[in-house]
């Protein structure tokens, strides 16, 4: 499948269109953001890592039933997806106290939920992403009501599997972030990726953060952060 003319550059990823007009390939970059791209840097082999993970828990995400856009990994840092239109909702999956939640709502990072918590928030950078609930979503139009179902159903369900995964790297996954697109034909399926830069991961027995958190925080060892997160999948999968 060959690449031709670049429809879309965002913060972490181009995308390119192919002869095929159901099919597009995502080439990860190294580049790294954070605050709604108040702060930019590198994070030096990110790309192949975001990449390579990404497909990886796809993979196994598509083995437990749910439908992903990968359709194939081309290289260390492209992969063969299937066009989506994506829905402006991301959806935030919080099993544990941390980031944004703790500061918003005055909770000691670090307390664990006893169930997991399941935020909407609208996709656009010009209004800085702004929280909203199922009722706003409808109002403005951004999915519909079994759409939003389906979308909550399955970030539940990546939750369980991706929980159960990283448990078993020594791993906690605290909070993640999902994005999902309609296919031509409406089906809903999961896109864009699951790797430290959306994940956040934290060492089990340490608690050390393995993830984007480092390079947000000035945290340091952010390359051997992410580096030692994907040799655990690896080493599990």
């Amino acid at each position: 499948m060959e690449k031709q003319e670049q429809l879309y550059e965002g913060k972490a990823k181009k995308v390119f269109a192919t002869e095929d007009p159901e099919l597009l390939i995502v080439s990860y970059k190294d580049d790294a953001t954070a605050f709604n791209g108040l702060k930019k840097g590198t994070i030096t082999g990110k790309g192949v890592i975001n990449n390579q993970m990404s497909n990886r828990l796809m993979t196994l995400l598509e083995s437990k039933g749910i439908p992903t856009h990968l359709v194939q990994e081309l290289n260390t840092r492209e992969t063969l997806v299937k066009k989506v239109s994506i829905v402006p909702l991301e959806v935030i999956v919080r099993n544990i106290a941390a980031g944004s939640f703790s500061k918003r709502y005055g909770v000691e990072e670090g307390v664990v939920f006893d169930a997991p918590t399941l935020e909407f928030s609208y996709k656009n950078d010009a209004l800085g992403d702004p929280l909203l609930n199922t009722r706003h979503a409808l109002a403005l139009k951004l999915a519909t009501p079994a759409e939003i179902k389906t979308i909550e159903d399955y970030s539940l369900r990546i939750n369980e599997i991706l929980k159960e995964f990283w448990a078993g790297c020594g791993v906690t996954l605290v909070d993640f972030k999902l994005e999902f697109g309609r296919l031509s034909d409406g089906t809903i399926v999961l896109a864009d990726e699951i790797s430290p830069d959306t994940c956040r991961l934290w060492d089990s027995a340490t608690k050390e953060k393995l993830d984007k958190d480092r390079f947000r925080r000035d945290m340091g060892g952010v390359e051997e952060a992410y580096a030692t997160i994907m040799a655990r999948l690896e080493a599990n999968l």
